[in-house]
């Protein structure tokens, strides 16, 4: 029987990425994301909420791309897996487990303002772009092939020339 490990969350940084760069010359990012469940109580009708804390990690390309554009704060979209990693404390010489999800698939949400760098109300605001954000880690197996898109016909010529707004495109994605 086959078994599945996917995580898919969408959430808020808590703090900027830790970067990490072996001597091979390959990255990784490590990031906490905070998911937030919100309810109202049944009995009280007050609004209740619970955070959850997940330890990301970024490897490869993806970790170049987080530490570039990711900030506190930022929103994101992660698909990956659950990985536990035992490892022995320095100190105590006890065994100890953490549990960390590793990021192959990564989408920027939120707004577009700051990309180019950080912003200038110093809370380091970077966002993501809505449509174009989305990064792929390397996969072991090829990717399947997209369909190319259907070619455009030919847009008529305006006949108001100077006006410039007629040979703007339509599909403007905002």
């Amino acid at each position: 029987m086959a078994s599945v490990n996917k995580v898919i969350l969408v959430g808020n940084l808590g703090r900027d990425p830790e970067m990490r760069t072996f001597p091979s010359g390959d990255q990784v990012a490590n990031v906490t994301l905070a998911t937030t469940d919100k309810w109202r109580d049944k009995q009280s009708g007050e609004p209740r909420e619970h955070t959850e804390w997940h330890r990301l990690v970024f490897n490869g390309r993806l970790a170049e791309i987080a530490g570039q554009y990711l900030r506190k704060g930022s929103q994101i979209y992660v698909e990956g897996s659950i990985r536990t990693r035992k490892w022995q404390d320095q100190a105590t010489g006890q065994d100890r487990y953490s549990t960390e999800i590793r990021v192959d698939q990564m989408q920027m949400l939120g707004s577009r303002q700051g990309m180019g760098g950080p912003s200038d109300d110093g809370g380091g605001g970077y966002g993501g772009g809505g449509d174009g954000g989305g990064y792929d880690a390397p996969r072991r197996a090829a990717p399947a092939p997209r369909a190319a898109p259907a070619p455009r016909a030919p847009a008529p010529a305006a006949s108001k020339p100077g006006s410039g707004f007629d040979d703007m495109d339509d599909d403007i994605p905002f």
